[in-house]
């Protein structure tokens, strides 16, 4: 059985939501040592989210950066938790809604997503810092 996990420091981003199949993939380079496991991902903050959606049109993207907007209002007069910010308790919410995990099947030394699947970093705060990602990879080895 192979076990390996790497933390991924990812740059500052701009609010909203974030494509990063291809960093994660490019930042576990024991990915294609397993013919069939799991990759975990666990990101390490409150405000920010992991969730897998479209890879190819941006404008998804933007329609569920929009979506959560309307959704969890910044200045709701309901939001006690606003020392940070306002927009820090809806990033809290947002975070929670959509969750700090996802897991995904390896296959053949591949992430097994579908077609038109992508990891999204769901960015919450207009001035975040840098995201770290925990990733654990799990699985029956390739032989040579």
């Amino acid at each position: 059985m192979h076990f390996s996990q790497t933390e991924i420091r990812l740059a500052a981003r701009s609010r909203g939501f974030h494509l990063i199949t291809r960093e994660i993939v490019t930042a576990l380079p024991d990915l294609t040592s397993v013919r069939v496991g799991v990759l975990q991902l666990f990101l390490q903050h409150t405000s920010a989210s992991l969730t897998i959606n479209e890879n190819a049109d941006p404008d998804v993207r933007a329609d569920l950066a929009r979506w959560l907007d309307h959704v969890v209002p910044e200045n709701a007069p309901y939001f006690e938790h606003t020392a940070e910010g306002p927009d820090d308790m809806p990033a809290h919410v947002k975070a929670s809604v959509l969750g700090c995990s996802v897991t995904i099947p390896v296959r053949e030394g591949r992430l097994a997503l579908g077609t038109w699947q992508g990891i999204y970093l769901g960015e919450h705060r207009t001035d975040a810092s840098r995201r770290s990602i925990v990733a654990t990879i799990w699985g029956e080895p390739t032989t040579s």
